[in-house]
């Protein structure tokens, strides 16, 4: 399968391509992003907090601070919508993709990857080294799970839509090259996930497998059309990382489980991130094969 189902997210961007456009749009979009959430801290989020108490949606280490944090990504939808009907005349959809295939890919990425996610769980090894720390009581977990879910799937799309959409579909309508459009927003993307202080000497490794990860969804995207498949991966992925097992460092507010090492054990964590890298590897794979079917 070729780049060429990539073309139906050009044909639009490269009618409004100008780099000036492409540059003035990605300020506009972190500056609306930024408008968007400071005059929801200012009037949202003190209702919000009225009616749940003290929630920590700075590191999302509770059930409400983490659906606020997580909520929050529908500032970068709204601010990527507001700028590409703006500036560039095309509508959110055209950076989606055509709807039926967006959720056509999606779908059967789902199904495929919801049979890898079993397989991957009857399979040995069958623990972490340690027992797991409970995290929320499954009721309560079951309680939260709609809205969980919802929530994790506007994150994800948020990051999808700016990174394999905007930013991808920007470059990519000005050059050729795969280097450009598929490396550049991978390595902000990457960039994205640099903790030094919670991941120690394991920063930089974290850094370095987002920013594959990025080029993965970028070549899935390009060979697919749409951004159904990579949000499917991306779905995937951050409900087992967020809502299963999560760090017990941060981001955990919503989990069922917690991993029995923090972020700053760096030696346990470092085996593990080889093994995220591969979980990643073969799920780019089976996506392929799903959007291939």
């Amino acid at each position: 399968m070729s780049y060429h189902p990539h073309e139906t997210l050009l044909q639009e961007a490269r009618a409004k391509s100008e780099l000036w456009r492409f540059a003035l749009g990605v300020v506009l979009v972190i500056v609306v992003w930024f408008a968007l959430s400071l005059l929801s801290d200012v009037f949202l989020l003190p209702v919000l907090l009225a009616a749940t108490g003290q929630a920590d949606f700075i590191t999302g280490t509770n059930p409400a601070g983490m659906a606020m944090l997580l909520g929050s990504f529908i500032y970068a939808i709204v601010a990527v919508g507001l700028v590409v009907q703006g500036l560039h005349h095309r509508s959110l959809g055209s950076v989606i993709g055509p709807k039926h295939r967006a959720i056509w890919q999606g779908t059967r990425v789902l199904r495929i990857l919801a049979v890898l996610v079993a397989v991957l769980v009857i399979l040995p090894p069958y623990s972490m080294g340690a027992p797991l720390g409970r995290n929320l009581d499954l009721a309560r977990w079951l309680m939260w799970l709609p809205l969980s879910l919802a929530l994790v799937l506007i994150q994800v799309s948020a990051e999808e839509i700016l990174f394999r959409g905007y930013l991808q579909q920007g470059l990519a309508a000005r050059f050729k090259s795969p280097l450009v459009w598929m490396v550049l927003p991978s390595a902000l993307f990457g960039m994205g996930h640099y903790m030094p202080a919670e991941a120690g000497e394991n920063a930089w490794l974290i850094v370095a497998g987002s920013t594959l990860y990025g080029v993965l969804m970028a070549d899935l995207t390009a060979r697919s059309g749409s951004l159904g498949p990579a949000i499917a991966v991306h779905f995937v992925n951050n409900v087992w990382s967020l809502l299963v097992i999560a760090s017990p460092s941060s981001l955990h507010g919503l989990a069922l489980y917690l991993h029995p090492f923090a972020m700053d054990d760096i030696a346990a964590l470092r085996p593990w991130l080889l093994v995220d890298l591969l979980v990643i590897l073969v799920s780019w794979l089976a996506a392929r094969v799903a959007i291939r079917a």
